[in-house]
């Protein structure tokens, strides 16, 4: 018989890279597992237009994970810095320079410009860049009057560092329990969709030890295993695009939760 454990949702070290994801990969994670939206990257020849129906401007592999993905959002996120040509620029003006932007990067053409994902330790920046600005010209940046500048006012920043003068690695804050119930949502999730139990999704999130002493029918911990999942499925049927403030609100995690009457 097949070591269980084996399973793919299994280990939970295979989803501590979710800790450090910002809402908009993380609704690419929720929405790359949806069924249906598997079956229309499959069919994606017949049907181009479809990318609309998931918030897309093209639709992306969902077998690729929020590291390795880079899908094209509509409407553009609110997080997105937009550099255009400065056609008044100061004798001082700092010249566009593709290659001393820091990071490994990620270029794509959406049908009218291009846009630049750049990640590197400790940061992730998403760039639309305008079609007549050039190599060596003076930019300027440009982000959306609703967008809190202050959110990305450090990330402005750092385009002014040059690319050998970006770390190798970078500590962190330890994740707080925000990010450690995505990562509990996710492989809850999974565990759903390869046909697992509550009781053994609980022993893959929680332990064995902890299943045995606390699995009752009107338990705590069988509770939150059922919120972990019914969430998860939230967030996979359309959930996600509140998630990456598709709607243009300011919601996402880091939004404060909503009055009670």
């Amino acid at each position: 018989m097949a070591d269980r454990d084996a399973e793919h949702w299994y280990p939970t070290a295979a989803y501590l890279y979710v800790l450090h994801l910002d809402d908009l990969a993380l609704a690419w994670e929720y929405l790359r597992r949806n069924p249906e939206y598997c079956c229309d990257w499959q069919h994606r020849r017949c049907r181009p237009e479809v990318a609309r129906r998931w918030g897309l401007r093209l639709l992306e592999d969902p077998n690729l994970d929020a590291r390795d993905a880079d899908p094209v959002w509509f409407p553009d996120p609110l997080e997105l810095i937009q550099l255009y040509p400065d056609i008044d620029p100061m004798p001082d003006a700092v010249a566009f320079d593709f290659w001393r932007i820091p990071g490994s990067k990620c270029l794509i053409h959406d049908g009218r410009r291009l846009l630049l994902t750049t990640r590197w330790p400790g940061c992730c920046l998403r760039l639309a860049v305008a079609p007549d600005l050039e190599d060596g010209m003076a930019y300027v940046h440009a982000v959306r009057a609703c967008a809190r500048y202050c959110a990305i006012a450090a990330g402005l920043n750092k385009l002014t560092v040059a690319a050998d003068a970006t770390p190798l690695a970078a500590t962190r804050c330890r994740p707080g329990p925000a990010a450690l119930l995505e990562l509990h949502t996710l492989q809850a999730l999974d565990a759903t969709l390869a046909g697992a139990s509550l009781r053994r999704v609980a022993e893959g999130l929680f332990g064995r030890a902890a299943v045995e002493g606390g699995w009752h029918a009107d338990g705590g911990l069988r509770s939150k295993v059922r919120r972990l999942v019914g969430r998860g499925r939230t967030l996979m049927h359309g959930g996600y695009r509140r998630l990456a403030k598709l709607d243009g609100r300011e919601e996402g995690r880091s939004a404060p939760p909503a009055k009670r009457p």
